[in-house]
């Protein structure tokens, strides 16, 4: 059987202990704002892409600094189809307001963990860990 796996590149953005999540039209789910990469991107063009697209804020270049790596089962997909997350921090020109491809965004603490996926729970664990969160 062959393990598929989603590539993703994602931004954390923490204010005041709180991390900005993202909640997409029909899902039950939070997410870190952030997205699949297209054909040749760099994890940063994928992630000013998708960060203007989802937030209608411009990411700063220059300003990107590696969090981490995740990886976990995909939610709501086949069992086995994993989800690997690269995630960054970055600042941002604007204030972050959802597009019309996200319903709502939020802030969120630690205790609200059980809201996100997987990958981002994983994500928020090791945050905390590092004392980010």
């Amino acid at each position: 059987m062959t393990k598929t796996c989603i590539d993703k590149v994602a931004l954390v953005y923490i204010k005041k202990k709180k991390l900005l999540g993202t909640r997409s039209h029909d899902k039950d789910t939070w997410y870190i704002p952030g997205g699949k990469r297209e054909k040749n991107e760099s994890d940063e063009q994928t992630l000013i892409r998708e960060i203007k697209e989802e937030l209608n804020v411009q990411i700063e270049r220059n300003t990107f600094k590696h969090i981490g790596t995740y990886e976990a089962q995909a939610h709501g997909k086949p069992q086995g189809t994993r989800v690997r997350i690269i995630c960054y921090s970055a600042l941002f020109k604007g204030e972050p307001k959802a597009s019309s491809e996200i319903a709502e965004i939020g802030y969120f603490k630690a205790s609200d963990k059980t809201l996100f996926s997987e990958v981002n729970q994983i994500m928020i664990d090791d945050l905390v860990k590092r004392g980010l969160l």
